[in-house]
């Protein structure tokens, strides 16, 4: 059976670690992690070559600790690991569903995870293994979203996939706006003008120098990771 012809083949994805709580709310929910090795599954057999940066909001949340008093370079420092939590955890589903995937880390835990290194990590996804960048950028005050336009730009990537929990990017935040409404399509200008908050301003100015166009969706409906990479218009597609 011929394989589909698909749009992007060379993917950075950008998980949430909220996600992964699923309807707990904190920490990892088994069942959401082996949905999310699925989904990853069906892309990698599509023939993607996937570099996934994870958050670790599910675990622990740096600012949100900071702003209770926690100093925040060893607040920041914590969310990190915290993102380690879950690359581990995806990569054990993935390995149960017979995909190759690696953990590099920005910080050297080696028990756990490769140290990252671009070229170490390329060789690699060169051979199919799916990446997992965990740590974010290894320093205190960036968020895990510059790590994956960072990484990138590092690994040399068509589009930066982020699943978020709502449809795309909109004028306001929906779940507490009614009359919200969806872009379609935006600059990335425009989207650090009206000081949008889905995405830090860091990482879609990296995106925007290095010409990375990026992908909004919602990363809890089956079968949207397919169909973007397949081409289909899902969420708000942000370019120059």
């Amino acid at each position: 059976m011929a394989r589909l012809k698909i749009k992007f083949k060379k993917i950075l994805l950008k998980l949430s670690g909220e996600a992964l709580a699923g309807e707990q709310g904190f920490g990892i929910d088994v069942v959401v992690v082996q949905k999310t090795a699925r989904e990853i599954k069906e892309a990698v057999n599509l023939g993607a070559k996937l570099r996934i940066v994870i958050g670790g909001g599910n675990i622990f949340r740096g600012v949100a600790a900071s702003a209770r008093g926690m100093d925040r370079i060893q607040a920041d420092y914590l969310g990190m690991l915290a993102t380690l939590f879950n690359a581990v955890a995806i990569k054990e589903a993935l390995k149960n569903e017979k995909i190759s995937a690696q953990v590099f880390s920005s910080l050297p835990i080696q028990t756990l995870a490769e140290t990252y290194l671009p070229h170490s990590a390329k060789a690699l996804m060169e051979k199919g293994t799916v990446l997992l960048l965990a740590a974010g950028t290894g320093n205190p005050f960036f968020t895990t979203d510059t790590a994956a336009a960072l990484r990138a730009s590092e690994l040399g990537t068509d589009v930066i996939l982020k699943a978020t929990q709502v449809d795309g990017v909109y004028d306001k935040d929906p779940r507490l706006n009614s009359d919200a409404k969806v872009f379609k399509e935006i600059s990335y200008s425009q989207f650090l003008q009206i000081h949008l908050q889905v995405m830090d301003a860091t990482a879609v100015s990296l995106a925007r120098e290095n010409n990375i166009p990026i992908i909004v969706f919602n990363g809890l409906i089956k079968g949207n990771l397919k169909k973007i990479i397949l081409g289909s218009r899902t969420g708000t597609l942000i370019k120059g």
